[in-house]
């Protein structure tokens, strides 16, 4: 028998010399029984050999022998795979025409040869271009005075004078004023692409994933029209032929008190909604002369061909992988958050402000990225023979991933990755096959060059733990994972860093949509609420406020005016006035909530608030009396008691219209509030003009 020690990582066994029987001595090699001369000397002439597979794992001293042995094959096979090619293949990609490449890095060394030149020319880029933009951007924002009107005050896309919900406040107060003198404004460009992410009602209209303009204009009709107040005003403006998606442009805008109906129509790519009853504030627009038409257009795509010139000229004469890298960032990212993609804010200072606050952090991870994936994927690249293939297979997809705005969420009509935007965004679950598709073929083909190279076992590691996150997070009750721009990029990015044209590719594109990501939205948490998210989350343990009440015909009662024995020439001609009465309280079910009151609607203002502890009964009375209470105008704000039991709001009118007795459809919905905090409100019940009642649907899912 053959004692020896076992390797079972080399795979190999090592056995004790054999001699011939009798010999002492034996000046010749030591040969093994098989004719092998020993390879090893420092094993004292041992020879070596190694044993077949199926017998090494027959030995009882095998940890692996509880594995059936198909599974130990395909594990072998698999293990053997991962590993790659031996020795693994150099895949850095051959450049295109060098000579012609290394022509700007030669022009820089003939007139910049000494390190301090260079890098004084590379100051001078970084201040000329920031002198040339920053002057146009000022120039834009604080010129085109209108004439008897002033200087137009810059506006964002969602700029409205009215607030969802409850947000103006009782009888609309936080809103105030309602008619006001004309006021400039200016709009920014790509006013078309804001759209509704969480769900608004008007009326009894549900609007989402639509831009928000109510009324304007009839059809074929010249004038401007009036809007209701909660529309955007730029989106508005468009509409109206006031302004323009592709430039912006400047108006003049006034606020015109109550109106009593909105029309809906089809101009200049926006397709209002209508709202067939009273509005206590809406606003139209002035028309200008053409001498007071002097707003300059919106300057991005003059500041985009700035911002593109400085970035190719930086990359085409530098060959440093920081110089290059950070350049592109620092210049992108400044000009997608005060240009090109900013967030809603109005002035120039708030959104240098809010940019510099988001610059830091992404600073930092920008850092951590370049050195763990960047600058492993530049350093191959920095000889003068990759400038050009560099800049153009880099640079092209990292602005169109900066420009998300002007491609991604055109072509991919899919804003947020939750489950309440899937089932209910148009072209959302096409869009989620799409991105899915990218990101797979994307993902596969960076595996199997990670592979090629030799480095799959340490990539997997990385991203099992990555995906092991996510699922964590996924678990987590009462939240939801997104994946923002800035977390693919993080996640993706560290796979981009075999030398291809592929990678170049893939790496310029996750930065683009890391630099967008943060300049305009922030460094949003990866997990959030489904009620940060406009989702019901009515789920055990959910929120109160995902509940509302139900009203259903058993607690509304109707009175209509109805004349005694009058001549016929005083009967009324509104048959549809009088008071309709809703009995809110549900005791058991409001203790179950936690919650103390309720808050009432009327045409989407805020009319009532009624508390347990305040109204024993908790009744609701609204007196319909045609225009009358709905225009808000001198009004008495504090409610009247009518035989205790109900209250409305008494509004006096001085509009002379013939038809102001004329009753309209009303439309009521209904919250729960805890303290001063409201919930979501329902659907919307509707008191038709001649008289009747349609409830709201009830609510569809059960409280938490």
């Amino acid at each position: 028998m053959i004692e020896g020690s076992n390797d079972e990582e080399r795979g190999r066994i090592i056995a004790p010399p054999l001699t011939p029987i009798g010999d002492d001595e034996d000046d010749g090699p030591d040969v093994h029984i098989l004719g092998v001369e020993a390879e090893d000397e420092e094993l004292n002439n041992v020879t070596t050999f190694r044993l077949p597979i199926w017998l090494r794992e027959s030995s009882a001293t095998f940890r692996w022998r509880w594995v059936p042995l198909p599974l130990r094959k395909a594990g072998r096979a698999t293990a053997t795979w991962v590993q790659g090619p031996d020795p693994p293949h150099d895949l850095l990609f051959r450049p295109f025409f060098p000579k012609l490449q290394e022509l700007p890095v030669q022009l820089l060394e003939r007139y910049a040869p000494t390190r301090p030149r260079k890098i004084l020319a590379l100051l001078f880029a970084y201040f000329f271009w920031f002198l040339t933009w920053f002057l146009i951007l000022l120039k834009s924002h604080s010129s085109g005075n209108i004439e008897g009107y002033g200087l137009p005050q810059s506006i964002s896309c969602a700029a409205s004078y009215w607030s969802s919900g409850n947000s103006c406040g009782l009888n609309g107060n936080d809103c105030r004023p309602f008619k006001a003198s004309p006021f400039a404004f200016r709009c920014p460009a790509n006013c078309k692409s804001l759209i509704l992410l969480d769900e608004r009602t008007v009326g009894n209209q549900t609007l989402n994933y639509q831009p928000l303009v109510i009324g304007g204009p009839q059809p074929d009709s010249s004038d401007l029209g009036v809007y209701r107040a909660d529309s955007h005003i730029c989106q508005a403006a468009i509409h109206a032929g006031v302004a323009t998606d592709a430039a912006g442009g400047c108006g003049v805008v006034k606020l015109n008190g109550a109106a009593h109906s909105f029309l809906a129509s089809t101009r200049n790519g926006f397709t209002s909604t209508e709202f067939a009853s009273t509005f206590p504030k809406s606003f139209g627009f002035i028309p200008l002369s053409a001498s007071q038409a002097t707003c300059p257009s919106d300057p991005r795509w003059p500041l985009l061909g700035i911002t593109t010139t400085a970035v190719v000229l930086i990359s085409i004469f530098t060959t440093s992988p920081a110089v290059f890298y950070f350049s592109t960032f620092g210049i992108l990212i400044t000009h997608v958050g005060v240009v090109s993609d900013p967030p809603n804010l109005p002035t120039l200072t708030d959104l240098f402000s809010i940019l510099l606050s988001r610059v830091l952090p992404a600073s930092f991870i920008a850092y951590v990225l370049y050195l763990y994936a960047v600058r492993l994927l530049l350093r191959h690249l920095s000889t003068p023979a990759y400038q050009l293939e560099r800049t153009i297979l880099y640079l092209t997809p990292a602005f169109i991933g900066a420009l998300n705005n002007y491609t991604f969420a055109l072509w991919i009509p899919l804003q947020r990755l939750t489950p309440h935007d899937l089932q209910n965004q148009p072209g959302a679950k096409l869009a989620l096959g799409i991105v899915i598709t990218i990101i797979i073929t994307i993902v596969v083909t960076q595996a199997w060059l990670i592979r090629q190279a030799g480095l799959m076992p340490r990539y997997l590691k990385v991203y099992i733990s990555f995906v092991a996150l996510l699922l964590f997070l996924m678990a987590l009750p009462g939240l939801r994972l997104r994946i923002h721009h800035y977390i693919l990029a993080m996640l993706l990015m560290p796979g981009t860093i075999i030398p291809t044209r592929a990678s170049l590719i893939y790496q310029g594109l996750l930065l683009g949509l890391f630099i967008n990501g943060v300049a305009r939205w922030g460094f949003a948490s990866i997990v959030e609420t489904p009620a940060a998210l406009g989702e019901d989350p009515t789920t055990p343990g959910g929120w109160w406020g995902a509940s509302y009440p139900n009203i259903t015909n058993t607690s509304v009662s109707i009175h209509l005016d109805t004349p005694s024995f009058p001549p016929i020439w005083q009967q009324t001609q509104y048959p549809g006035n009088g008071n309709i009465t809703f009995n809110l309280w549900e005791h058991e079910r409001m203790e179950h909530l936690g919650v103390d009151g309720i808050s009432v609607l009327v045409n989407d203002v805020e009319r009532w608030r009624g508390y347990l502890d305040e109204n024993r009964k908790g009744k609701f009375t609204w007196r319909r009396h045609g225009k009358a209470g709905l225009e808000l105008v001198n009004a008495d704000l504090n409610t009247d008691d009518v035989d205790n039991n109900a209250s409305f709001t008494s509004l006096d009118n001085t509009n002379s219209d013939e038809n102001h007795d004329a009753p309209q459809d009303l439309f009521f919905r209904f919250a729960f509030m805890k303290g001063a905090s409201t919930g979501h409100y329902g659907g919307a019940g509707v008191w038709l003009k001649d008289g009747r009642w349609i409830s709201p649907e009830p609510q569809k899912k059960p409280d938490p």
